[in-house]
């Protein structure tokens, strides 16, 4: 048989099998132009940065990335394979909880050529995968292989308060890596996109089962996110206390123990329920499920329903079995303990006094060890307040972010980082009541207070109108408000 032959074969074979010959041919290197906002003065914008990832082809001409590589972008561009041109791209869909992302091409001749890959199925334990991708801004596509070392559900760096399934591998990933596919067997079965400090010869990368979700997701035409059940479970393994509750004993079934204020789950579900399957898995007395013969937390197995769909749970409630059908709907009243992209932040400016919502973004601008300057108020107003005196909670606590100096505001003693309490008595829920209080009061004075101890400051109201157009030309504040 002649080798011309051969390769004819093997033309057909891969061709009938749809698999691409030559991987790497469909990965993409991408060069984002970003700009972020400045949170403690939310009109201003940090210098345009230049930062480059990678990204695959897959079917109806798209490129998948992760949303961390094209985040705040300005400008993407998008190479070819040994191809020294640059394509403009734009963002199609963009999922900041799980840390994806498709792209569109303005020409769709990028495309010529180009066989979109497909996905494979989530990786065992012990196998190898092969990364592809341009790591620290090479020009040339970089191969890396390594073992798939362990697979659980792990925080997503880029939203910082999810946490999805991940898979390990000592195949190294670096920056420029992510957004490039894993391989095995000329499927991708996943996307690179973190690392772990201080671990050499560590990476992570997203597994099909997400990058399944986030897919179905957009048929409808847009991303609408991960929903939430919002049940924090705890091990349930005391042998008297499970005999107390009358459980079989079978080392199934753990207890919960509280839940998001959502308003589906808290009509149907009961502290100290004992839950004992979520769909088609079933929850072990250490709150975990076994899940395609990998040992992880229960929360994967909520993970597997779409928004909007029913998930069926079996519950165990004073002594007997409970079934029970739980609408899944996305949970956004932990926005502000995450990172937070593509919106621009809100703020009011009223007579040089700089006001914005309490968020994670605005906490790190305080500096890397944010958490050990910042005011113990600050931190039990964003993290805590929630869950121990949800009475008390305010939709949107707002803080008195920097003070612009003026004459009106020369007295203050309170200058930033402060929680407001109240503006002229009315109470400051959200950043809309900031505005209220101060356009509404017929007071010759406004008085501010603040948490805790009632500490206060005042304004002279005619000389802070007064003032208000000259500290917004002085600082090139283009506008006093973003709501």
């Amino acid at each position: 048989m002649s080798n011309k032959f051969l390769c004819l074969v093997l033309t057909v074979v891969l061709a009938g099998s749809g698999l691409a010959a030559e991987p790497e041919r469909s990965v993409i290197q991408i060069m984002t132009f970003s700009q972020q906002p400045v949170w403690d003065a939310p009109w201003r914008f940090d210098p345009v940065r230049r930062s480059s990832g990678s990204g695959f082809v897959i079917k109806g001409k798209r490129i998948m990335t992760n949303a961390h590589v094209v985040s705040w972008a300005k400008q993407i561009l998008v190479h070819r394979y040994q191809d020294p041109r640059p394509y403009l791209a734009r963002v199609k869909f963009i999922a900041h909880d799980c840390d994806l992302a498709l792209l569109e091409v303005e020409d769709e001749s990028f495309f010529s050529g180009l066989e979109p890959l497909k996905f494979g199925d989530l990786p065992k334990v012990r196998s190898t995968v092969v990364t592809h991708g341009y790591p620290a801004g090479g020009e040339q596509i970089s191969y890396t292989r390594g073992v798939v070392s362990r697979i659980e559900l792990q925080n997503y760096v880029h939203s910082g308060n999810r946490a999805f399934l991940t898979v390990q591998t000592d195949a190294a990933i670096n920056p420029g890596n992510s957004g490039g596919p894993v391989v095995q067997d000329d499927l991708v079965v996943g996307v690179a996109f973190q690392g772990m400090p201080g671990l050499e010869n560590t990476g992570f990368f997203i597994p099909p089962p997400v990058i399944h979700h986030f897919l179905k997701d957009i048929e409808d035409g847009r991303y609408g996110g991960f929903p939430m059940a919002g049940i924090r479970v705890v091990p349930l393994q005391n042998p008297a206390y499970r005999r107390y509750l009358r459980l079989p004993d079978n080392d199934l079934g753990a207890r919960v123990d509280s839940l998001l204020p959502i308003v589906a789950t808290e009509k149907l579900i009961q502290l100290d329920d004992v839950l004992l399957r979520v769909g088609k898995y079933e929850v072990a007395s250490d709150g975990t499920v076994l899940y395609e013969g990998n040992r992880v937390s229960a929360s994967a197995a909520f993970q597997t329903a779409q928004r909007g769909e029913i998930l069926p749970l079996k519950v165990w409630r004073q002594g007997k079995e409970t079934d029970i059908s739980l609408p899944m709907n996305v949970y956004e009243g932990d926005r502000s303990v995450g990172n937070q992209y593509d919106v621009l932040p809100r703020y009011f400016v009223y007579a040089g006094l700089v006001f914005t919502p309490l968020s994670l973004d605005y906490m790190k601008t305080l500096g890397q060890g944010w958490r050990d300057v910042a005011n113990a108020e600050l931190i039990y107003e964003l993290y805590y307040r929630r869950s121990e005196a949800p009475d008390s909670t305010r939709t949107e606590p707002v803080v008195l972010a920097s003070t612009l100096a003026h004459s009106v505001n020369a007295n203050f003693k309170i200058s930033n980082h402060a929680l407001v309490d109240k503006i002229n008595g009315v109470r400051i829920d959200k950043l809309e009541d900031v505005v209220r209080a101060f356009e509404s009061t017929t007071n010759t004075h406004h008085v501010i207070e603040f948490v805790p101890n009632h500490a206060f400051e005042t304004l002279n109201r005619a000389d802070a109108e007064a003032a208000q157009v000259e500290v917004l030309k002085t600082y090139g504040v283009p506008k006093d408000r973003r709501l």
